[in-house]
């Protein structure tokens, strides 16, 4: 076994045992520019696995906004300041995903649908009222579910 080679397999070791300590090394042999070192079979996994978090989290922060939205227009009696801020809170994250990450306005666009389908379910089940009482097809555009106006 090379040099390179033991090193290798002791970072992808460490990726297991201690992942901050991994990362950090990571981080150094690429600043260093000792590539052949690097332990690419995991930094390609981290890779993707951020790319569905972001994902994961903008569906999130979608449904629980649309819900809120939904419950706002649907239950105005029942208003509460919790669900105004609820609704400025997953507005200013979303904002904030598609300022660090402008790509994802396209998936966010492609899954508004679905997303507001699973909306309108959470929605009658916080709310009591049956399904039928929110429209099949979402009431809000993409834009007036994030204007914050």
């Amino acid at each position: 076994m090379t040099t390179i080679q033991s090193t290798t397999t002791a970072i992808t070791s460490l990726y297991d045992q201690d992942f901050y300590l991994w990362l950090q090394t990571t981080i150094n042999l690429l600043k260093q520019g000792k590539f052949a070192e690097v332990d690419l079979e995991n930094i390609l996994e981290e890779l993707e696995s951020m790319g569905r978090s972001d994902k994961n989290a903008l569906k999130s922060n979608l449904r629980i906004l649309v819900m809120h939205l939904l419950k706002y227009k649907y239950q105005p009696e029942k208003r509460t300041n919790s669900w105004v801020y609820t609704i400025i809170e997953h507005r200013i994250r979303l904002g904030d995903t598609f300022k660090t990450s402008p790509s994802l306005y396209r998936f966010f666009e492609d899954i508004f649908n679905e997303s507001y389908q699973n909306a309108r379910k959470l929605a009658a089940g916080e709310t009591g009222l049956s399904i039928n009482e929110f429209p099949p097809e979402s009431p809000f555009t993409v834009e007036e579910v994030l204007n914050p106006d």
